[in-house]
């Protein structure tokens, strides 16, 4: 599935869809500044999977700082069954640079 720019996703968040979003960053930086994703640092996403199953088929965009990491962790989803993870391309520096912090 393609990735998804930070004006597609703010777009679609203000128009108050049901997303599901998860940030693949590590604690510390999503304290500094989150967007209300569910935070799955990508060093324990092989663990918390199973807790996913049930979206294998739904639309799941995942970002972190840059889109590098959450970039390796659209990879890892889709090697496990997930057929629609997108890419937050760009990341929160993106979103930042944009959007500020909001």
């Amino acid at each position: 599935m393609n990735d998804i720019t930070v004006d597609e996703l703010k777009k679609r968040m203000d128009a108050g869809e049901q997303l599901y979003v998860i940030d693949v960053r590590e604690p510390n930086e999503f304290e500094e500044f989150n967007i209300g994703a569910q935070l799955i640092p990508l060093g324990k996403l092989p663990s918390k999977l199973v807790e996913l199953e049930n979206l294998k088929n739904l639309e799941i965009i995942v970002h972190c700082r840059s889109g590098a990491r959450s970039n390796t962790a659209k990879q890892f989803m889709a090697e496990n069954g997930f057929v629609k993870v997108r890419n937050l391309l760009g990341g929160m520096l993106e979103w930042q640079s944009k959007f500020g912090n909001t």
